[in-house]
């Protein structure tokens, strides 16, 4: 097993050592697994709170910080962080306007958060949550009722992020939230497994000369499997199979992501192929981002995602941001 670790038990909280020691703006507690901006809780905003498996950063901990959230919960490789984790992440952020949860749909997410929703009511805490489900590939797969939560994560995080940052209401950044995640689409594709620590090696089968057409980022299957194809046909076949579920009447934003271990270089001659598919579809980009930020520990692949936006989105979209995994304007 090559990886830069010392035992699979203690990868998380090593990670997030190493994140406090580099980040001294947040507030890293890794006995109980909760990361939240330095300055919480701002007096009258209201609070992003989301969370998720570790081995997909810089989601969700790299997101924190002004302009987006304000604390992240990280649980165990690939496993839904616990209801108390989520609790002391809310009580630690709340100023009193508010905490929205940020909950991609994975079953296990999806019952830890409203768990802690209730015992944060129960304490006098304001909560609202909004359930990402952007994937088009699959319905009701391993680990999902339902469409899975991928890339789309980013964009309801950044733009409700830039509304509470504003002094928007609890109710205007849920519903911002919610008019995001209806608005994104998303498509996975895998060109290599994916290796656990606790594993030590690929979780599941992709021979040599195949790729995984719509793969989740834990390596749930997706629609199909085919021969390799080039950087060309995926986006034919990725972005297409955006468009015919997401149908966009407007301009759209474009997140070309990397799944953890293809370059850079590749990622960007993919976008390259994802904005020749666009034009060729008459759908304007209003902004475009490409690089690691949704992933899968070192799965080789890439996801698009898709979302339609107005100028009021953008705007919020261009707002100034100040976390470790995502920063401008300021």
């Amino acid at each position: 097993m090559r990886m830069l670790i010392n035992v699979p038990e203690t990868v998380v909280a090593d990670g997030l050592r190493g994140m406090a020691a580099a980040h001294p703006e947040l507030t890293v507690d890794v006995e109980n697994r909760v990361v939240v901006r330095r300055d919480a809780p701002v007096a009258g905003k209201v609070a992003l709170v989301s969370g998720g498996g570790s081995g997909h950063e810089p989601l969700h901990a790299g997101f924190v910080g002004p302009g987006m959230l304000s604390a992240a919960c990280p649980g165990e490789v690939f496993t839904s962080p616990v209801p108390d984790q989520m609790l002391r992440a809310a009580a630690a952020v709340d100023s009193g306007a508010g905490v929205l949860f940020v909950v991609k749909n994975y079953t296990g997410d999806v019952l830890n958060f409203e768990m802690a929703a209730e015992l944060a009511d129960e304490e006098g805490v304001q909560v609202a949550q909004v359930l990402v489900n952007d994937d088009v590939a699959v319905t009701d797969s391993l680990y999902t009722a339902g469409r899975r939560g991928t890339g789309a994560t980013l964009f309801v995080e950044k733009i409700a992020g830039a509304a509470a940052e504003e002094g928007a209401p609890l109710e205007r950044v849920a519903a911002l939230a919610r008019q995001v995640n209806e608005a994104s689409r998303s498509f996975g594709v895998a060109l290599t497994s994916v290796t656990t620590p606790a594993k030590g090696s690929p979780t599941f089968d992709l021979p040599p000369g195949e790729l995984e057409l719509g793969v989740g980022i834990h390596g749930e299957p997706g629609r199909e499997r085919r021969p390799m194809m080039t950087s060309r046909e995926i986006a034919d076949f990725a972005v297409d199979a955006v468009l015919e579920d997401l149908r966009p009447q407007s301009p759209v934003m474009v997140l070309v992501n990397g799944m953890g271990a293809t370059p850079l270089l590749e990622l960007y001659g993919f976008n390259a192929e994802v904005q020749r598919v666009l034009s060729e579809r008459g759908v304007v980009v209003a902004r475009t981002l490409v690089g690691n930020y949704v992933t899968s520990l070192d799965m080789a692949g890439c996801s698009v995602t898709l979302c339609q936006v107005d100028e009021e989105l953008v705007r919020l979209w261009d707002a100034p941001v100040q976390t470790p995994a995502l920063r401008w304007g300021r």
